[in-house]
């Protein structure tokens, strides 16, 4: 997968989780977690590299927190639209 995309789980109309999945290769799996925040968990592939972004808090995780994760990786920062679905409820 060569492009991140945001998984949004939903439970009762209300947002409950969200993943944002970040390019890897086919297959990749995760072989360790890492706790960023209240909320927030980075997911990493066997080569050490960061495969997604757990949001088990969306109420909590804010736009800055993903984009603070996502530039000490020096991978491309993530916009409010892109985050919208996590609102949405």
């Amino acid at each position: 997968m060569k492009d991140r995309y945001l998984e949004v789980t939903f439970r009762k109309g209300k947002v409950l989780a969200a993943y944002l999945y970040l390019p890897r290769q086919a297959g990749t799996k995760s072989v360790r977690t890492e706790l960023r925040g209240p909320g927030l968990l980075v997911d990493y592939g066997q080569g050490g590299e960061p495969i997604g972004l757990e949001i088990t808090a969306p109420d909590r995780v804010t736009l800055d927190q993903i984009n603070a994760v996502l530039e000490g990786f020096k991978l491309p920062l993530i916009s409010q639209e892109e985050l919208a679905p996590l609102k949405a409820a």
